[in-house]
């Protein structure tokens, strides 16, 4: 095996799950799924499992049971086996004929320890033991109807989905997001009035519910796993009041204690949360191509971090709209293709311009391979030429399945290409730079003053002007670039007059997106009243200025915007930019919102940041790769800006 890291992590894992699932129905969860496709492919799953027909099905209530001449079934969870999980399993099986059933979970056993309320004390001294598991291994006989039959519950950390050698993701925790200060209202109320919190800096962990708390030690059973296949001692680091109750529960988490002491190696982990940076999670700085793709083509059904790609152009379909459906997509992730793994890396690591020229040179030394009759051409790499090198492919079964990762990626840099969104691109660009400068020097009621025209109803609207879903967009960006500002006295007439602006234009769409259905808490236009739909831009605006806050309590990051001067336009600064510029500066001292969480007494004796070995910086939510080569990990969808 490869040296340690986020491949070799996830590859072990996996093997631990295929060495089960021979000739086995297997039910995954969508996260697991997840892990899966970008860890080692669902063919490698096939192969192991074995057999002509396909036995792969998602977990959920209503997934088909397993029938006579089926009588192994494999489970592969990511989440705690409790609650409706349990409920699931029973389902399934009691409607099955199973005489054999393995639970694989994600989430180690100390943590349903915790789960089933065992207070620390008694959970040390069951060290060794796993009651949890062997109960549920009982449950899983009686379902199955018979206490002879076999049973099997084990813990395998499947935290990551590899999407690069040095970039992770842990599709499990798509949902953990960082509060905002309209959450401490919330925590408030389930608190005594002379225990309230007066601002996120206050909030610890006991001050959060019980099932945010499940879910963080869950993410930190599965980071401490990572650490123990790393070989480190990892020291924790937060920039952020959800990141620092991470930083510190992983820093003091009791089954890590043991493997730390023989841990050859070290490491900073450093938390960061997300809404403290907004701007480029939804902005369109990034000079990137898979940033395109990921924004433009259709999502993959289950998937949080990968796109359909139309595979129609190498069939024999006509390429109507109708035929779409009609074969299966593809896809981003190439997790069982090398030579479509290794363009996918470049497609990270590169610009726009190079990442498409990489694309033909594929293309084109692939078609010399296999001798097609390739038509070279110099200069700027169009859609149509790209088009033309796939089309070789088209009548060539064996060319078609030894280039079919490579095939996809280039289908995917066509489609992108040509999407209506991409020619808006550089129309969002420009009105981003247009408003960088008006933060600087003007209030924000005008800068909203100047965002109003360009909210239109349907009707109105030419395939240039701003959707809901793109004037939404725009406002968290204008709200999180501009962090905390001085409210003038024009500010509640500009916001007024942008949300009765937007709640008319959701009303007057002729079909709600599933985002305005969720915002607006109805499932049609039909049902949407103006004044439902002002309650919840009242809301969305309330949210708008948490997110303008969300640095209000750094003393050091309160802002990513940087002044224009005579030489240079304002411009925007990312905050995990600034937060690595920070650890590695040789010079500068201690920063102050870099909180380093103590796991013991020695560790409040350190000081600085020479415990800065290697680096593995972490974002709750949603992050941006920064292109420096250490670890690199987002709890949720992946949005490269490689502008570093």
């Amino acid at each position: 095996m490869s040296d340690p890291g986020v491949l070799s992590f996830t590859h072990q894992g996996w093997e631990q799950v295929l060495a089960k699932v021979k000739r086995a129905l297997v039910y995954l969860d969508a996260a697991c799924a997840e892990s899966l496709h970008w860890g080692c492919g669902s063919t490698r799953l096939l192969e192991a499992v074995g057999g002509p027909a396909c036995h792969l099905r998602e977990f959920e209530p209503t997934a088909v049971g397993g029938g006579a001449e089926q009588p192994k079934a494999v489970f592969v969870l990511s989440c705690l086996l409790k609650g409706r999980t349990v409920e699931t399993l029973r389902d399934i099986i009691c409607r099955s004929h199973f005489q054999y059933c393995v639970v694989v979970t994600a989430v180690n056993h100390a943590v349903h320890l915790t789960a089933n309320h065992v207070p620390a004390a008694a959970a040390a001294e069951l060290e060794g033991q796993q009651p949890v598991f062997e109960q549920l291994e009982e449950k899983l006989c009686e379902w199955m109807g018979n206490m002879n039959y076999t049973a099997e519950v084990l813990h395998v950390p499947l935290l990551l989905a590899p999407a690069a050698p040095h970039l992770a993701l842990t599709p499990a925790f798509a949902s953990l997001f960082p509060l905002l200060p309209r959450d401490v209202h919330l925590l408030n109320s389930a608190r005594p009035d002379k225990r309230r919190l007066g601002s996120l800096g206050e909030v610890d962990a006991t001050a959060l519910p019980p099932e945010l708390l499940l879910q963080i030690r869950c993410l930190v059973s599965g980071l401490s796993s990572l650490c123990e296949h790393l070989g480190v001692r990892e020291e924790c680091f937060a920039v952020g009041s959800l990141s620092r109750i991470i930083a510190a529960d992983l820093a003091n988490y009791a089954p890590a204690k043991n493997r730390r002491k023989t841990a050859a190696g070290r490491a900073s982990v450093v938390f960061v949360d997300r809404t403290l940076d907004l701007t480029g999670a939804v902005g369109h700085h990034g000079d990137n191509l898979v940033e395109k793709m990921l924004s433009v083509l259709p999502q993959l059904p289950g998937h949080t971090n990968d796109v359909m790609v139309n595979m129609v152009e190498l069939t024999a379909l006509h390429t109507e709209e109708e035929n779409w459906n009609a074969v299966a997509p593809g896809c981003l992730a190439q997790s069982s293709d090398m030579a479509g793994k290794a363009l996918w890396e470049a497609l990270l690591n590169t610009k726009h311009k190079e990442a498409v020229m990489e694309v033909r040179r594929h293309l084109v030394e692939a078609a010399s391979r296999e001798n097609l009759p390739i038509k070279m051409s110099m200069g700027r790499v169009t859609p149509g030429q790209l088009t033309t090198y796939i089309q070789l492919f088209k009548n060539n079964l064996k060319a078609l399945v030894n280039h079919c990762g490579l095939l996809q990626l280039g289908l995917a840099t066509v489609q992108t290409l040509k999407h209506p969104h991409t020619a808006k691109w550089d129309n969002f660009l420009a009105f981003e730079r247009l408003l960088l400068q008006s933060v600087g020097e003007s209030t924000m009621s005008v800068v909203l003053s100047q965002l109003l025209p360009m909210i239109k109803p349907s009707h109105q609207r030419t395939k240039d002007d701003y959707c809901p879903e793109e004037l939404l967009i725009l406002l968290i960006y204008i709200y999180s670039v501009s962090g905390e500002f001085t409210a003038d006295k024009n500010l509640g007439e500009a916001e007024e007059n942008v949300k009765k602006t937007l709640a008319q234009v959701f009303c007057e769409e002729s079909e709600l997106s599933p985002l305005l259905q969720k915002i607006t808490g109805c499932d049609s236009s039909i049902n949407l009243t103006f004044h439902k739909s002002k309650i919840a831009m009242d809301e969305l605006f309330t949210s708008l200025r948490d997110v303008a806050g969300a640095r209000n309590l750094m003393k050091q990051f309160k802002s990513v915007y940087v002044p224009g001067n005579h030489t240079h336009q304002a411009s925007y600064k990312p905050l995990l930019k600034q937060v690595v510029e920070e650890i590695f500066h040789p010079e500068k001292p201690d920063p102050v919102d870099i909180e380093h969480m103590s796991s013991g007494l020695t560790d409040l004796l350190k000081t600085g940041f020479s415990m800065f070995m290697k680096v593995i910086v972490l974002s709750t939510r949603l992050l941006k790769p920064l292109n420096i080569p250490e670890l690199l990990f987002a709890t949720d969808r992946l949005h490269p800006d490689l502008g570093f």
